[in-house]
């Protein structure tokens, strides 16, 4: 009889088979030694399950009243050879008629239908093997030797046998939707561990033939039992693709709208049974709950996280905020709360990798070797802020990248130019169709650091504000470090901490940028190259580089060093490299064809076959040198693209009706002013007492700075514009490799100008020899490099008098 024990004082030795609702405990020891067979004609039960099953009036009426206690059952398989259809004829009248094994099995409940008959509800425990028959009002009673299974250990091959039972019953799932359910849930209740009740389960499921089931509940190696069912298994899916097939064959015949209404149908009700869209919505929840918990969130954000984890639990599956807030939790859980890479404050890596990728800037070089060196002793890179400015192609973005190379951060780089939305960097509130956090945010989750280096790029470029607001209001809050660790995205809605990360921007030019947005800068200029430098960079870096992806190798392609300076010298006159390094590209692209095509199989190329490849140079910078003609002076201008030259150009017009100073050439409001100032001052030169004429009132005069469609402005072309007019007052020219820059003031006083570097660079590039200079810049010409002032004659002035000795060879000191 089986009996109300307490769990807990259930002995070791003995193994729980159920609980049933109402607290009764079945064990090992509680098992009859005799137990009434309840005779079963469609197939064999298996251990582990729960089912139903029917018997007879005379069969229900025999349990009902003399078994009713103790409930145990013995489930045993009818051969096949009973073949009546009505179920009373069918029971057994001898013992052969039953099978020697079946499954012991404990009644739950019963309902009694109209006929007398019954419906049992049995749930499964143990394997039995009849020991004999014996008979009772004309019922079987069967002597049960329980077929006790301990858990074997967990073999290879018996993990290898379970796996792949499980494979083929996911296999199974998509082809047999009447089994769906049972199968969804033996997958999702089932140890992968637990390989016999694996096997059993599987066995229970399968469409087998009732022998082929029976003679795997007779077999007790467990390894067998699983090839067994394993082999049914797969007749069953061979089966079941085989039908899916024919089943396509036949819904080609559908009119495509028929199938699609069928096929969208049959899913949604698919769905619906299996509550596949509740436990995908679970499994999301739990994924984010994981994700969300490795987390080392700060307080206030863990707090309200936790309240949209509560409601996407509560919002139904067809709500349309759902996949918003999915959206956001994903961002939230994938975002590098306290999750920081490991700083190599190495300064001889360091160094190694600047000047691995770099040539020259040895100036810029130095200052990072220093942030790098604070940093180790400080042990904190907060509050550091860089602007990498300098005219295009000088290698800012690339020096960028760099520097996290050198301190093993990770990089990430987007351009800020022509930026005028400043939800592009705080993001789009979540209430708006389609939107999304800020730049900066997605930079954050695809580093996965919360101590990244992000290249700010062309921040020069930066749209004003408007009806968008303004983003370089949103970069005051970025590079301020004592805003940015509350940075509130829009999007994320939540503080976080930006002062771990190290921002780079890089510009052109600083004059279009706030001076409260360059005040938090520290600014670090990149002048730009001079021949000799990009010679190097030639040598050591493009060429290899660019042979290499146009797949040539040292024996197939040479570029001779007179090459090279021609190279540079006619065809790449800017101050940084991306103009040169695009002829480079053409020259290999036509090497590579020659090579390929069979015309040669070496080219090396010299000055007149790299003047065929390229064809004639698109301009000349030292054209304004070889006319040598009065008026035509050299002034020397810095441009957001570098240093250039600044021809500019005076005449004397017939008449002096209207204004007697004319100017043209796009010239700003500071120029303007420049021009009016050494109008004013030539004029007052006492010129007539030293014998030479005074002609500056008589007529007009029209002074011309070149290439007038570019604007220009900036107070540094003082000096040339007089000399431009002094030159054309004494009708004597200038010498054409002769250049200045300087401020004028009324009284002849000479002013420092900036951008030295960067005109001495132009100059070079243009071929200048001489250069004037104001004397309060002579500190900033000391500390330039050598090879910059290399040939090249400077002096240094503080009057103009003495601009007026050196270019015109006239002492304007002895005039009264």
């Amino acid at each position: 009889m089986a009996q109300t024990k307490n769990t807990s004082r259930v002995s070791k030795r003995d193994r729980i088979l159920l609980v049933d609702s109402e607290g009764t405990v079945i064990t090992t020891s509680d098992l009859p030694e005799q137990v009434p067979v309840l005779p079963v004609y469609q197939r064999p039960v298996f251990p582990g399950i729960l089912t139903t099953i029917g018997a007879d009036p005379e069969t229900s009426r025999w349990l009902r009243d003399s078994y009713h206690e103790e409930k145990m059952v013995g489930l045993i398989m009818v051969r096949r050879n009973m073949e009546d259809t009505d179920l009373e004829q069918r029971r057994p009248q001898s013992a052969s008629q039953l099978h020697r094994v079946g499954t012991l099995g404990y009644i739950l409940h019963w309902v009694e239908l109209p006929d007398e008959s019954c419906q049992f509800m049995i749930s499964t425990l143990q394997r039995f093997r009849v020991g004999r028959f014996s008979r009772e009002q004309g019922h079987f009673l069967a002597r049960a030797s329980y077929l006790e299974e301990s858990k074997p250990p967990m073999t290879e091959e018996l993990k290898a046998a379970a796996a792949a039972i499980m494979s083929t019953l996911k296999d199974i799932i998509p082809y047999n939707p009447t089994f769906s359910q049972e199968m969804y849930m033996l997958l999702n209740q089932v140890d992968i561990n637990e390989p016999a009740m694996l096997t059993d389960l599987a066995a229970s499921m399968t469409n087998a033939k009732s022998g082929d089931l029976q003679k795997i509940l007779e077999t007790t190696d467990l390894a067998k039992r699983m090839e067994q069912t394993l082999l049914l298994l797969r007749e069953e899916y061979d089966l079941s693709l085989l039908k899916e097939q024919i089943s396509q064959k036949i819904d080609e015949r559908v009119s495509k709208h028929q199938r699609e209404f069928f096929l969208r149908e049959q899913l949604r009700e698919i769905q619906r049974e299996l509550g596949l869209e509740q436990d995908r919505k679970t499994v999301e929840l739990q994924r984010f709950a994981e994700r969300l918990e490795a987390k080392n969130l700060p307080e206030d954000v863990e707090v309200r996280v936790d309240e949209e984890l509560r409601r996407y639990a509560m919002l139904e599956e067809n709500s349309p905020e759902l996949q918003t807030l999915h959206q956001y939790l994903d961002l939230v859980s994938t975002l590098p709360w306290n999750e920081f890479t490991t700083d190599r404050l190495d300064l001889k890596h360091a160094r190694k990798v600047l000047e691995s990728d770099h040539y020259g800037l040895e100036d810029v070089k130095k200052r990072i070797l220093e942030f790098i060196a604070v940093r180790k002793l400080k042990g904190t890179l907060k509050g550091a802020i860089i602007c990498l400015v300098g005219p295009p192609g000088v290698g800012k973005t690339s020096l960028g990248r760099s520097i996290a190379k050198s301190l093993g951060r990770q990089f990430y780089r987007f351009s800020v130019g022509g930026l005028g939305d400043e939800s592009e960097l705080k993001g789009h509130r979540r209430t708006y169709v389609g939107a999304m956090p800020g730049r900066l945010i997605q930079a954050l989750r695809h580093t996965q650091a919360a101590n990244p280096v992000v290249l700010l790029d062309e921040i020069d470029k930066m749209g004003r504000g408007g009806f968008r607001g303004d983003p370089q209001a949103v970069l005051l809050e970025i590079l301020d470090p004592e805003q940015n660790r509350d940075f509130l995205d829009h999007y994320l809605d939540l503080r976080f901490d930006l002062s771990n990360v190290l921002f780079i921007a890089t510009a052109n030019t600083l004059e279009t940028l706030p001076a409260a947005l360059i005040d938090r800068m520290e600014v670090l200029r990149l002048p730009g190259y001079i021949p000799e430098e990009k010679q190097e960079i030639t040598r050591k870096y493009l060429i290899p580089k660019q042979m290499k992806e146009a797949g040539l190798t040292a024996r197939q392609f040479r570029l001779k060093p007179e090459a090279v300076t021609h190279l540079i010298r006619y065809y790449s006159q800017e101050v940084g490299i991306r103009g040169l390094e695009r002829r480079l590209k053409s020259l290999l692209r036509q090497a590579a064809l020659k090579i390929v095509s069979g015309e040669c199989k070496r080219l090396v190329l010299d000055v007149p076959l790299l003047q065929e490849l390229l064809g004639p140079p698109e301009s000349q910078r030292d054209a304004y040198q070889a006319k040598g003609i009065p008026g035509v002076v050299q002034g020397l201008a810095w441009t957001p693209v570098g240093g250039e030259v600044l021809p500019i150009e005076a005449i004397r017009l017939p008449d002096a009706s209207g204004d007697r100073l004319r100017l043209t050439g796009q010239l700003g409001d500071v120029m303007l002013e420049s021009s009016r100032i050494a109008y004013s001052y030539i004029q007052s030169l006492p010129l007539k007492r030293s014998g030479r004429p005074r002609p500056l009132h008589q007529r007009a005069i029209h002074l011309h700075v070149p290439e007038g469609a570019t604007p220009k402005d900036g107070p540094s072309a003082g000096i040339a514009m007089a000399t431009a007019l002094l030159s054309l007052l004494l009708e004597q020219p200038v010498a054409p490799d002769l250049a200045m820059t300087g401020e004028i003031t009324l009284t002849g006083q000479v002013l420092p100008v900036g951008g030295i570097r960067e005109k001495l660079v132009g100059a070079r590039l243009a071929g200048v020899k001489t250069v004037l200079l104001p004397e309060p810049n002579r500190a900033q010409y000391a500390e330039l490099p050598a090879s910059l002032k290399a040939d090249l004659e400077v002096h240094f002035v503080r009057h103009y008098h003495e601009v007026a000795q050196l270019a015109l060879n006239l002492d304007l000191s002895a005039s009264p």
